[in-house]
């Protein structure tokens, strides 16, 4: 996977660099696995604005992505790599003996053609999922579960991953993207590999225009309004507006939000970096 930087021909290309294409293979989605998307523009059942900065962009079409990978000891072939408009990564298509066919999020070195396998007793090679009890130590995964049978919602963000570094009792200890070590129960599952798309980081829209199409309304900075729109506006000048916060108040740039009393405290070995 790599970025293309255009030549600097119109203001929009000068600073545009995009993710490459040449990975996928396929530029038609499955249409049994598709659904429509509604957008809500951030308005509420009555129709107000409750959501800032949402409205417009492109018609997409939902893909319905097997996190949970729960079809035991059956070989799919990866059919195609695909585009999802949801997500930074790209999906891949698997094709199963009995003909079903399901869609994952596509790991950094997957070909088409490639067999992957889920279950307990798998090999832990790239695609694969299987139990952290499973997994060898020190293996970078991602797509992990936080309760058995519940589906991946750890690591699936382009180019993330997460290393588990031990294993205590019917604990596995993960170290995740945040910085954050967490426990996470032996018997949830996990992929093994790099999410792909990996320089996705490194992409600049170059215009304005393009969040538009994201469906990205512009943001005003709390500074820029009136002391009655926001806590850091008003001011003679172009004044910084003080400590940053929210508008409703809440510090912001360090200030810890997290619960004390948060149930799953006592799960995180180690907090995240600062």
């Amino acid at each position: 996977m790599a970025v293309r930087k255009l030549n600097p021909v119109t203001p929009g290309q000068r600073h545009k660099i995009i993710g490459a294409f040449d990975t996928i293979t396929a530029s038609t989605p499955e249409k049994s696995l598709l659904k429509p998307m509604t957008r809500s523009g951030g308005r509420n059942s009555q129709g107000r604005m409750t959501m800032r900065y949402i409205g417009g962009g492109h018609k997409r079409k939902y893909r319905f992505i097997d996190f949970k990978r729960d079809k035991d000891g059956i070989a799919a072939v990866v059919d195609s790599i695909q585009y999802d408009p949801n997500r930074t990564s790209r999906i891949a298509l698997l094709v199963y003996p009995d003909g079903e066919k399901r869609y994952m999020l596509a790991p950094n070195g997957l070909k088409v053609g490639q067999k992957v396998e889920t279950g307990t007793g798998v090999a832990p090679e790239i695609g694969n999922t299987l139990p952290l009890s499973d997994i060898p130590l020190g293996t970078l995964v991602h797509n992990i579960e936080l309760h058995p049978s519940q589906g991946g919602v750890m690591a699936r963000s382009a180019g993330t991953y997460a290393q588990l570094t031990s294993r205590e009792g019917k604990y596995a200890i993960v170290k995740l993207p945040s910085g954050e070590s967490r426990m996470v129960l032996v018997t949830c599952r996990a992929t093994v590999g790099i999410v792909g798309n990996t320089e996705h980081n490194l992409e600049r829209s170059g215009k304005a225009g393009r969040s538009r199409w994201l469906g990205r309304r512009p943001r005003v900075r709390g500074v820029a309004m009136n002391p009655v729109d926001h806590p850091m506006g008003g001011g003679e000048g172009r004044s910084s507006g003080g400590h940053p916060r929210s508008r409703k108040g809440l510090l912001a740039k360090g200030f810890k939000t997290r619960s004390l009393k948060k149930a799953s405290n006592r799960y995180i070995v180690e907090k995240r970096k600062k």
